[in-house]
């Protein structure tokens, strides 16, 4: 979306900032122009949020999804001012609006909140404006009591009661409310006191509140903002490699590959705690050449089916089904299966190739030669990948978009509606800018998360160029004052550029914490993973706590990737992780405050292994109509018991700030046992992860 900008000055104004120069001349000898002519409104507005680059990249939201509209609002002299928000519907339209109050007292900082209320290419505008009642108030409250032109200020603010009374869009009840203040000012017969409380009224003040008299209206450019379908910012993950559900060895000791059909009849578990969203690793052909052993060995065994990221066989590319798994009416049949228990399908999206993908041979030159004649295989130091060729994106970058293209479309018509990309960060940013753009433009329910865990500016722009969403260091962030940290990064500064996911593990990482931490490790990181990100997943196997390491490395032993994995998920229901996942779950689908990012509070505490925060959504855009208010107290040490007191900011729970904290003044329950407690301002708690207890998760109601 193209941002509007307030119309030009009629003059010529020059393309370039730089003066013609003679050809011959060096670049330094070129002369700088002025910037181009920009008038500034009669009250200004600058530095508007959130906006991105001046309005190069939208900012990012979803229906119903609360989110704050800040800008820097002043005017000369002494006259009141103010200054609305205002969302721009895809089709121009005005949408919903509201007015903006300071926050930043004496820095001339104003905000609103808003939400839009449909997936499009919308826009955020600013208005400043001159406020007459504002300042006809400031003159009269003073001039009136001192005696001061009495009689003018009062039918001063008659005229402005008139005035205000008219504005267009003003209901009956509230234009009444206008008009008798004017009346009452006018009012001879009562004191001028009387006369001038009547028009401070606060019923006065609330009518104009709802619906200002507004003179010069100032407004800022239109800029970008991209309301993506909810899913681009809630969901829980489910990983599956799926030739693991339904592997199995024969009697003779060989494995047999799972299916896309054994795969579908063993989803009814998944979708019983409450995952979203089914997340296949790559379902293609995979390469024989250099095929990767177990636990990335150069030496791979017959019965070792070699990664999934070593994508292309004889029997296919990136468009192709695994023949040991299935066909695509296979994959159709997983699909819907999914569908019909509530989940919809994501897909990686690997670009890179096995010596043996199609591509290798019909498209050399999409490919890096070395001077020997080889092409150049995938590396990431010290982890080598001697099974895959990575694309050149600089030879004949056309003809590999279009290929690209192409896979994603077939994927899409199966009914993919999300990929997880693998390593985007290693593709050129033009390339993903053009293929998520085009893909939005066709299909604009499908979204795209960012699989990069690399330089934070890398993993913002590519958030800014289109990814929907974004992994995250979430699994390094372990401690009480670096969780603090990185979600009021994620939060308040980059929310509207980056959506965050949580992992606490992948089938590529597995940090010595979760190693160290066992079953308590695994499970106090779900909850936090589940109750701070609105989009969390887990790999499968976590429900077991798998957390042996490949010696040297930050992932698992006996790694998927390379083999097949048959689990008892039996085991899952006696640690207890399963049933914690699924509570966790079935707790943020009831609670929209745990589907959203932008607003958390912490909250002291007395032992810094106890960490304590809360979320809230307003009742007017809360499914229960009322408040919803998630306060989550989690021990941060999987080797023990910590127990101290929890400070409450009963303000941000939703009290007012007088109230006495000292007495009970919450109910709070336990969404993961049912408990339910009175609570004040200052609460005890102990959290044991042996004796089952590794946080409380609770809902909030005022006594």
């Amino acid at each position: 979306m193209t941002p509007n900008t307030t119309p030009r000055a009629a003059k010529t104004t020059p393309t370039s900032h730089v003066a013609p120069a003679d050809p011959t001349a060096p670049p330094s000898a070129q002369v700088p122009l002025p910037a181009p002519y920009a008038p500034v409104g009669r009250i200004p507005v600058t530095e508007v949020f959130p906006v991105i680059e001046d309005g190069r990249w939208p900012a990012k939201a979803v229906p119903d999804e609360v989110f704050p509209i800040r800008a820097t609002v002043f005017r000369e002299g002494h006259d009141r001012f103010g200054a609305t928000a205002v969302l721009v519907r895809p089709d121009g339209s005005d949408g919903p609006s509201a007015r903006m109050y300071e926050v930043g007292i004496g820095l001339d900082r104003y905000e609103a909140r808003l939400a839009a209320d449909a997936p499009g290419d919308w826009g955020i505008r600013v208005e400043g404006w001159s406020d007459p009642y504002g300042t006809w108030a400031h003159d009269a409250g003073v001039k009136v009591p001192a005696g001061v032109d009495v009689a003018l200020m009062l039918e001063e603010g008659a005229r402005v009661m008139e005035r205000a009374a008219a504005v267009p869009g003003r209901d009956a009840a509230d234009t009444e409310v206008l008009r008798a203040a004017a009346t009452a000012l006018r009012d001879e017969s009562a004191s001028p006191a009387d006369r001038l409380a009547a028009g401070l009224a606060g019923e006065v003040m609330a009518v104009l509140d709802r619906l200002p008299l507004r003179d010069h209206v100032s407004p800022s450019a239109t800029y970008p903002l991209q309301v993506d379908r909810r899913r681009a910012l809630a969901g829980s993950w489910y990983e599956i490699f799926p030739r693991s559900l339904g592997a199995h060895r024969d009697e003779q000791g060989n494995w047999h590959s799972g299916t896309l059909q054994t795969a579908a009849q063993r989803l009814d578990r998944i979708a019983a705690m409450g995952f979203d969203v089914l997340y296949l690793t790559p379902v293609s052909p995979i390469g024989t050449t250099n095929r990767k052993g177990r636990n990335n060995t150069l030496n791979a065994r017959p019965d070792d089916p070699g990664s999934p990221y070593g994508i292309g066989s004889p029997d296919g590319g990136h468009d192709a089904i695994n023949p040991e798994l299935g066909t695509f009416e296979d994959f159709d049949a997983l699909v819907m299966r999914a569908r019909e228990l509530g989940m919809e399908v994501a897909l990686d999206l690997a670009l890179q190739c096995s010596p043996d993908h199609p591509w290798v041979t019909e498209h050399p030159e999409w490919f890096t030669v070395l001077a020997d004649g080889s092409i150049a295989y995938a590396e990431n130091p010290p982890k080598k990948y001697q099974d895959i060729y990575p694309l050149n994106f600089d030879n004949d970058p056309e003809g590999i978009y279009q290929a690209i293209l192409q896979v994603v479309r077939t994927w899409i018509s199966h009914g993919v509606t999300i990929f997880r990309v693998d390593n985007p960060h290693t593709k050129p940013l033009p390339f993903w800018q053009r293929l998520i753009r085009q893909v939005r433009a066709d299909n604009p329910e499908v979204l795209f998360l960012a699989e990069a865990f690399t330089r934070p500016a890398m993993m913002r722009t590519l958030a800014k160029i289109g990814f929907h969403q974004s992994y995250t260091y979430f699994a390094w962030r372990n401690t009480k004052q670096e969780l603090t940290e990185y979600l009021v990064e994620l939060s308040q500064e980059t929310a509207h550029i980056l959506r965050p996911t949580f992992w606490p593990t992948t089938h590529d990482i597995l940090t010595p914490f979760m190693t160290n931490g066992k079953v308590p490790a695994f499970k106090l990181r779900a909850v936090l993973a589940a109750t701070m990100s609105p989009s969390w997943g887990i790999y499968s196997g976590y429900e077991l706590a798998e957390s042996v390491p490949r010696p040297g490395f930050e992932e698992q032993i006996d790694n998927e990737k390379y083999e097949f994995k048959q689990r008892d998920f039996g085991a899952a229901r006696v640690n207890g992780i399963e049933d914690l996942l699924t509570r966790l779950n079935a707790a943020r689908r009831a609670h929209p405050a745990l589907q959203q990012l932008r607003d958390v509070w912490f909250h002291a505490t007395s032992d810094e292994s106890l960490i304590a925060y809360s979320k809230r959504v307003d009742a007017a855009h809360s499914a229960t109509g009322k408040d919803d208010v998630v306060l989550t107290i989690v021990n941060l040490d999987p080797y023990g018991a910590r127990e101290g007191e929890v400070y409450l900011n009963l303000e941000q729970l939703g009290l007012p700030g007088w109230v006495d904290g000292s007495r009970p003044v919450l109910r709070v329950t336990d969404e993961l046992t049912g408990d339910t407690y009175e609570w004040s301002g200052q609460n005890y708690v102990r959290l044991d992860p042996f004796a089952g207890r590794v946080a409380h998760v609770f809902s909030v109601e005022p006594l």
